[in-house]
């Protein structure tokens, strides 16, 4: 091999790990026996997430955890192996990919890293039944306004019990 394909390949292998390391997340898929379209669709919404998906050599990819402390995810390194990177969201790929595997058969999860985190299969679908960001907002929100509109309506209660009487 050449001294430029040596070369080359160390920059993929240097590229691979800033991703990484960049990351809030990384969610490890098979995709292999999903349609072109499937595929497509698929990248369409985790693009759409700001999510970035690519299809890595293994040998890359395990060269790029080598003394990281994402060692633990070179078992899942085998066969077709895509990788759905998240710099903001940490846990809508797993969101989005666990989604769109419940939908396809064909894709499946293997593993990754949530919050600078291995994490288990298990665990990775836990998080991807958790409520999103924007849910859990509407939530707390729904929670605050409770107590307020019971106080508004014993000062109602009250005013109106005052009107009565005068």
């Amino acid at each position: 091999m050449s001294e430029a394909a040596i070369a080359k390949k160390a920059e993929i292998v240097k590229q691979t790990t800033d991703m990484l390391n960049a990351a809030q997340s990384a969610i490890v898929v098979d995709y292999r026996g999903l349609t072109v379209a499937e595929v497509t669709d698929l990248r369409k919404q985790l693009r759409d997430a700001g999510i970035q998906m690519s299809v890595i050599k293994n040998k890359i990819l395990d060269r790029a955890v080598e003394g990281t402390d994402y060692e633990d995810l070179r078992s899942t390194f085998v066969g077709p192996t895509a990788v759905a990177f998240s710099d903001e969201d940490p846990i809508a790929p797993a969101k989005i990919l666990k989604k769109f595997a419940d939908d396809h058969d064909a894709l499946e999860i293997k593993g990754g890293f949530i919050e600078k985190s291995v994490k288990t299969l298990d665990e990775i679908n836990e998080y991807a039944n958790m409520p999103g960001r924007e849910e859990l907002l509407s939530m707390l929100a729904s929670a605050l306004q409770d107590p307020m509109r019971k106080i508004a309506r014993a000062v109602k209660a009250i005013a109106d019990k005052e009107d009565k009487a005068a």
